[in-house]
Formats: C-alpha cells, structure tokens, sequence
C-alpha cells in the first residue's frame, strides 16, 4: 500500500504543479486555495503516510491503513473539485460538497493518526 500511495501522491503533485503554472502563467490565482491543498494533502501528506507504510508494514496490515487509504483518495478529490466550482463560478451551492470531501478527508487523516499511535512500535 506504501508504495501505491507514493505514486498517487505523484499524481497528485504533477496536478498542483501544472495548476500553479497555469495560474502563473495566466496571473489568476483564483485557484490558490486548490493549488496549496492539491500539494499540502495530495503530494506531501500521501508521500510521507506512503513511506511510513512502507517503512513500518504493520500499519497497512489492518484496517486502519485501508480505511485511510480510501478516505484520503475519495475525499480529496472531493474536496478540491467543489471547492474549485465554487472559486470560479463563484456559487456557493458546490460548498457543501467541498464540506463533505474535506470530512471524508480529515476522517480519513484522523484514522491515519490513531493507527500511528496505536501500532507504529519501534522495531
């Protein structure tokens, strides 16, 4: 699972790449807010949670790890296309949906964070 994360997380970084280059390239950073969360949830916090999977099997063994797994990556796409539809159409009516992603998202880290706690042991 480490590893499937890590390369998503690359996926996600090419994403917040290409959308700041756009948003340079065009001077509108209308979509800032997605560019900082694309690269703060998509890229950095994937890659670090898939190198400590990776590092410490233990805590993909479970269901922690795949609960995480799969609440971070149906959340944050969530999150980020709603909240980019209520930047540019500048509707409010897609903020409900930036909410539910960002939930499904932070459950997803907080079950992350309990899983650490609870089975990440020295070795």
């Amino acid at each position: 699972m480490g590893i499937t994360m890590i390369k998503i997380s690359s996926v996600y970084f090419a994403v917040g790449i290409l959308l700041g280059y756009y948003m340079s390239s065009t001077h509108s950073y209308l979509l800032g807010p997605v560019h900082v969360h694309i690269n703060l949830l998509g890229w950095t916090s994937l890659t670090l949670a898939g190198i400590l999977y990776y590092l410490f099997p233990a805590l993909s063994e479970g269901k922690a790890g795949k609960w995480h797994f799969w609440l971070h990556n149906i959340g944050l796409p969530i999150m980020m296309l709603s909240l980019s539809l209520v930047l540019v159409t500048e509707n409010n009516a897609f903020l409900p949906g930036t909410a539910v992603g960002a939930t499904i998202t932070a459950a997803g880290i907080l079950i992350f964070v309990w899983n650490i706690l609870k089975n990440l042991k020295a070795q």
